[in-house]
């Protein structure tokens, strides 16, 4: 006998909030919509099964897209409806969401004191991708305790539950966590893996919150390998997505981490702009957030030369980072710490107060030290969770328990041990070298046709967005095959790469430089129009033309090259209509003599 207000196993309501739930990651719209849809009629039916399950999906979206506070009417009111209806499996989902709110409140241990007694019911009754949910809200809590070795262990139990077959979009969550954790302890290389992956499993959701929270994460590690001028183009596709319900949500949209990253990479404007966006972002009391937007304002403000202004920027949150972890706020990380007191020291050396900054920079050593020891104790389950490492893992697993028992067994594990961390090496040198290669062109050691294929609609996306030109270049050296033919294909090669040079030394550090096949090569250049373009491809045409190789005691000198240039004011619906402009305008300047530039919508510039 049914229960009065429970649905039955074909209600409309249920099925449709279900679904809503199943979609909660791998299409955010439309699980919003069908749980709204399935709230109405659940209510219009009074079915509380389907308003329950219905308003822990809206709950969830919430805790994405709006704020804890909007999250937890909604979540509440699932809680009582699932408590009164004796389902355990939806009370546990939605007590997980309300410790969610807690944390993202920046209310960490009380996250994690609520959150804990529901982890041994949750594990009998829960599967697949809510258990995920579960472990991960567990993992997250001693994340931001500091306490990484417990929290790769829950992620990683989490992971299996939720994989690719059955998380329903979650294991991409889980990459992003993962390489979140990975930052805390410094091992920024395997968190860039964990994060492609992750940024790859989005490609196939329809989730741009969680795409933009990958993204950010590899700003992060771009930032921190001192590859800022390389995260740019996350930059730029991050800002490409809007905030708000159907883009990135309003709370925690990562602006100071984006303005932090654009003013290492020399970015002053765009630094300025994100740092404005930053502080005008609805934010909650996160320490992490808070201390990086200081980082943001005080590295603009030295930036300008403003060293006074730039110490007293990072004066305003001293208290939240405290001189020890006794005086830190709760759940500001290790990584932010580091980066706070390295700035610190650098603005007190640029100030002339020496004494000062030998004292930041030994709390930063005292700091890093301290990274590395949480690291060291967390590598473990790190380890762990690398499927080809897995293996090795298990094999230090059965050599500590010998090591208890016998000097020998202790050998074999520091061998084992010594493998594992070679291996680790080797994985990560690979991972480094393939990514390169994968967006570089060997000779000319400019990007590749790859690279420009993602980096061209971000940057028209972002041109548009903040209606501003991107002019688009393709240049192709006149009489190549000629070269090739006479003196052979290595003086060809040495020209290309004589040539990508020349590009690469006369680009502005927003300037993408790629070799487009063969002999051709594109310049993306933003805020920029199609005249300024032509005056900047003219004048490489004038130094190109003054080049002068020795070849078998024959000189080579007058080269030359034709150009065709469109920008996205003349050509604004896409990106290959701005590439096939372009490629016209190169086609008329061979067919009127070559060693000439055309831009679309301009005179000839002379020759």
């Amino acid at each position: 006998m049914s229960r009065p207000g429970a649905a039955s196993a074909t209600s409309k309501g249920l099925r449709l909030a279900r679904k809503a739930w199943q979609l909660l990651h791998q299409d955010s719209a439309r699980s919003v919509d069908l749980a709204r849809q399935a709230l109405q009629e659940a209510l219009s039916h009074d079915d509380a099964q389907g308003q329950a399950w219905a308003r822990l999906a809206i709950g969830y979206h919430l805790l994405y897209f709006g704020t804890p506070a909007e999250a937890r009417v909604e979540l509440s009111a699932a809680q009582s409806q699932f408590e009164r209806l004796d389902e355990q499996p939806g009370f546990i989902l939605a007590g997980t969401g309300l410790a969610r709110c807690l944390w993202r409140e920046g209310r960490f241990a009380a996250s994690l004191e609520l959150v804990l007694p529901l982890r041994e019911p949750g594990l009998q009754v829960l599967q697949h991708e809510q258990r995920g949910v579960l472990l991960n809200t567990i993992a997250g809590c001693y994340s931001a305790q500091g306490r990484s070795e417990q929290a790769f262990a829950y992620m990683y139990q989490a992971l299996r539950d939720s994989g690719p077959t059955h998380g329903r979009g979650f294991d991409a969550v889980l990459y992003c966590n993962l390489a979140h954790e990975l930052q805390q302890i410094g091992d920024y290389h395997e968190a860039l893996r964990y994060l492609d992956q992750g940024i790859s499993r989005c490609h196939e959701l329809s989730n741009p919150r969680l795409l933009s929270v990958l993204l950010v994460n590899r700003i992060i590690c771009l930032t921190e390998l001192d590859r800022a001028q390389e995260a740019m183009l996350d930059v730029l596709q991050v800002r490409s997505l809007p905030t708000g319900p159907s883009g990135r949500g309003t709370m925690a949209t990562g602006f100071e981490t984006l303005a932090i990253a654009a003013l290492r990479a020399g970015e002053l404007q765009a630094g300025r702009e994100l740092l404005e966006l930053a502080q005008a972002a609805l934010r909650a009391d996160i320490p992490d957030e808070q201390v990086e937007l200081a980082i943001a304002s005080a590295l603009l403000e030295g930036q300008q030369g403003r060293w006074a202004q730039a110490l007293q920027a990072l004066d305003h949150v001293l208290p939240l980072v405290g001189a020890d972890d006794a005086d830190a706020a709760e759940g500001l990380s290790l990584r932010v710490r580091c980066m706070y007191f390295l700035l610190r020291s650098e603005i007190h050396e640029q100030l002339g107060d020496a004494a000062q900054a030998l004292v930041h920079m030994r709390i930063w050593q005292q700091l890093h030290v301290a990274r590395a020891h949480l690291a060291s104790r967390a590598r473990y389950q790190a380890a762990a969770l690398q499927t080809e490492l897995m293996r090795l893992q298990h094999k230090l697993d059965e050599q500590a328990s010998q090591r208890r028992r016998s000097e020998r067994a202790k050998a074999e594990l520091e061998a084992a041990n010594a493998q594992l961390s070679n291996k680790i090496v080797e994985v990560q040198t690979l991972q480094s070298a393939l990514k390169e290669q994968a967006v570089r062109d060997a000779l000319t050691g400019l990007f590749n046709r790859r690279y420009l294929d993602e980096a061209l609609p971000a940057a028209l996306a972002l041109a548009q967005r903040e209606h501003q030109a991107l002019a688009v270049a393709i240049i192709d050296l006149d009489h190549f095959k000629a070269v090739n033919d006479r003196y052979g294909h290595g003086t060809g090669d040495t020209l290309l790469a004589a040539f990508g040079r020349l590009l690469a030394s006369h680009c502005r550090k927003s300037d993408i430089a790629c070799r487009y096949g063969g002999e051709e090569f594109c310049l993306l250049l933003p805020r920029t129009d199609a005249a300024t373009a032509q005056r900047k491809v003219s004048h490489l045409l004038a130094l190109w033309r003054q080049q002068r190789f020795e070849i078998d005691g024959d000189a080579l000198r007058g080269l030359s090259f034709s150009a065709g240039i469109s920008d996205s004011i003349r050509a604004p619906l896409s990106a290959q209509m701005l590439l096939q402009a372009a490629d016209r305008q190169l086609l008329a300047a061979k067919q009127r003599g070559r060693s000439r530039v055309l831009a679309l919508g301009t005179e000839e510039a002379p020759h």
